[in-house]
Parts: C-alpha cells; structure tokens; sequence
C-alpha cells in the first residue's frame, strides 16, 4: 500500500516538509523525519531527498541530526543568500521544554547539499512575551532586508507569527508581532492557538499568511489570511480555511521551476505499519487569489505522468488522476475488487467524501473537482480548498465511477 506519486520514507517515521528548493533545475526537500520509528517522537531529524519534481524524489542521507546542543531538528526553511550561501534556518529544540525552540543556522559542507555543518544560534524568543510555544522559522528576501516569521503561542491563546529583521542573515532583531489571533475568534474561521509554519507569501498581488492550526497539541488543518504585507506586519483583510479532512497538515510553500507559487502537505495517516514506514506529502499544488478565497489546483507536474483516459472507469493499477465536472447532486464511487475505496457527493454548498465508516466535508460552489488515487491516498480538490483521507484498496486495480468523470491512470 505504499503511494507511488507520494514521497514516503523508506523506513522510519515523516512528518513537516520544509525547506524545498529548486537549484539548477533540481527539486530539494527536506521534511522532518524521525529514523526506526513508525510514531513521532522529540528527537527529529532533517531528511532530505532530491528529484526532477516533487513526485519523484529519491532519498539522501540525513541532512541535520540531533546533537551538539540540539535534542530535536524542528521545522525550518532554506534560503540562498546574497553571497550565494546557502543557509538552513530550522528550530533547535531541548528537553524538557520542547515548546520554546531555538532558531540555529546550518550551511552546506559540499556543493550537492549533502551535508551540512551546524553554526550559531541566531534567534532566541523575546522574553516580554508570555509564550507557551516559538517555533518554525520562514525567512524570505524584502526590498530592504531579510524577514524572518517565526509561529508562537501565547498563554491566553492568542497566536502569532513573530518579525525578526537581518542585513546580512547572520544578526537578527526582533520587530514585533507580524500578525496575530485570539483563538477565541471565530468569525470566518477559527485559526487555533498556535500557529505552526507561518509564512508570508506574495500571490498575483495579495498577500497570504499561511499556517497550520494547532490547539492543546491538536494538529488540525491550514489556514490563512489574505491582505497586504510591508516590512514585517501584515494587515489581513479576510481569513480563510484551506484544507479539509484528517490528513492535511503544515503546508510548506515554494516556487516552482517557472517561479508559481506552490504548496505541499504532510499527510497525517499514510502508512504501512508493517513495513516499517509512517507519514507521507502530497502530491505539489499551485496557489492561486479567487477574491477573498485562497486557491490550490494540483501543480501540472503531475499531468507528465498520465496516460490516455480509460473509457470505463477501469484503472489497471492503484494510481490515477480523475477530473470531474460535478454538479448538485452527483456522485463519483471508487471500488477496488468490488469493495468500496472512497464515495464523493455533491451537495447544496457541500461536497462530502465518504471512506469506511467516516465522512468529511468541503465547501462546494460547484465547478470541476480534481481526485488523484495513489495506493491508500485520496486527495480531492476544487475552488474552496483541499480534502486529504486515506482509503484501502482491496485489490491491485480501481475503479471509477460517475458522469462526466475523465480518469487518467498514473504511470512511469
């Protein structure tokens, strides 16, 4: 049952991407990854893996492991500096307050990113704050300086995306609160206590705030507010949700090959026990501005691996991307070996997705849906966001059916 489209570990537990790169047409990811372990535990380290895209990524070494003051290798991010260095920023965590990380600063040891040497710690949380919770640092390149967002928690439930500053990406000062929401709000959307993986992104002239949404150590879906940034503070005009279901967690953006602003997941809940693996990512979405709503289409990488359309629903292996053209109240079934895989529904303003005994909903304002099928993953997509679940396949084919559907199989 392991995907074929979506990067797993070959053993050993994953969880955050972070830090995804295109360098001289290579696809870096690093994701936190916890070795000979299917659950999650404190002591992360940064896996990396490297591939023509995000759906064909191999394995490398470890990158960064625990140590030499570090009890955990938290999420961070990777930028190229003006000297052309390039630097990981990643959260440096100690027991037993695994809460208020540290932000450390590695660089590479060798030109294929292989290895990489630990330097200084250049962050530490402000004291004047009463924060529970200070990690995963995203830096980005301002007309006038190096920004550095970093999520944090305070004690009355208040979360924030902190602004540090630096000329040169080696000192850094603190500017103050960014952004932030009491999790007491819930208008629009309710956005939690803490927001892990805050980052600050330009889309078709908006600005994004995108998060995950934490809660009393509840992992629960991503977020985002849509305004308008200007040295370290953004001012949100709308919040939003952008993901739906059990799966999806701690989005990472990254700009693709021709520069469009993307997005993967984790996806919580992909894993063969047995086999000695946990944790997957999604398949790479591109991010788009539909008025007060953030978009996420899947990125058309994974268009170069599909074959011609099938004419009866029937895929000869468990891969395939179907679109359908849904209307209210249509269906789409996906069986395997006459078993029941995922069941879609289109409803008033809902679009329910049914796996088992358990179902989920979406907004739905009708339009085409997107379905990719890999092994035990489903992720559904349209205009008002993304739902991630896992399915079980009971055989080594799928079958698909509803109107207006085209299913293209997924091969290499």
């Amino acid at each position: 049952m392991r995907p074929a489209f979506h990067f797993t570990a070959e053993r050993g537990w994953i969880n955050d991407p972070h830090g995804i790169t295109v360098r001289d047409g290579t696809y870096h990811a690093f994701y936190q990854y916890v070795p000979d372990s299917t659950v999650w535990a404190p002591g992360c380290h940064w896996g990396h893996a490297t591939g023509p895209d995000l759906l064909s990524l191999a394995p490398l070494p470890v990158a960064i492991a625990p140590g030499d003051g570090d009890d955990g290798i938290w999420t961070g991010s990777l930028v190229t500096g003006d000297d052309g260095e390039a630097r990981i920023f990643y959260t440096s965590t100690t027991l037993p307050d695994l809460g208020i990380g540290r932000i450390r600063v590695a660089t590479p040891r060798d030109d294929d990113w292989v290895s990489w040497e630990k330097g200084a710690v250049v962050v530490d949380a402000p004291a004047d704050l009463d924060l529970v919770a200070f990690r995963d640092p995203f830096v980005v390149r301002d007309p006038d300086a190096w920004r550095m967002f970093v999520g944090a928690g305070a004690a009355d439930g208040t979360a924030m995306a902190l602004s540090y500053r630096s000329d040169d990406l080696d000192t850094w000062s603190y500017e103050g609160v960014a952004l932030q929401r009491s999790k007491g709000v819930r208008d629009l959307v309710w956005l939690g206590a803490l927001w892990e993986c805050p980052q600050v992104i330009a889309i078709e002239g908006v600005h994004a705030m995108v998060s995950s949404v934490w809660d009393a150590d509840v992992l629960h879906y991503a977020g985002y507010a849509l305004g308008s940034y200007a040295t370290g503070r953004f001012d949100a005009r709308t919040w939003g949700r952008l993901t739906y279901g059990p799966s999806y967690y701690a989005p990472s953006f990254f700009r693709d090959t021709d520069g469009r602003p993307c997005v993967l997941f984790w996806m919580r809940g992909v894993e063969d026990i047995g086999a000695g693996w946990a944790g997957a990512h999604s398949v790479p979405y591109v991010l788009g501005v539909d008025g007060d709503r953030l978009t996420a289409a899947p990125h058309p990488d994974l268009e170069r691996y599909r074959a011609d359309p099938v004419v009866d629903g029937v895929v000869p292996g468990l891969a395939a991307d179907v679109e359908w053209s849904a209307s209210e109240g249509a269906t789409l079934v996906v069986t395997s070996a006459g078993q029941p895989v995922v069941e879609l529904r289109a409803g008033e303003g809902l679009l329910e997705a049914r796996a088992g005994a358990q179902a989920w909903q979406m907004p739905f304002d009708g339009g085409d849906v997107r379905v990719v099928l890999d092994a035990q993953v489903v992720e559904i997509s349209c205009a008002s966001g993304v739902l991630g679940l896992t399915g079980a396949p009971a055989g080594d084919s799928l079958h698909v059916l509803a109107a207006d559907a085209t299913v293209h199989p997924l091969a290499r």
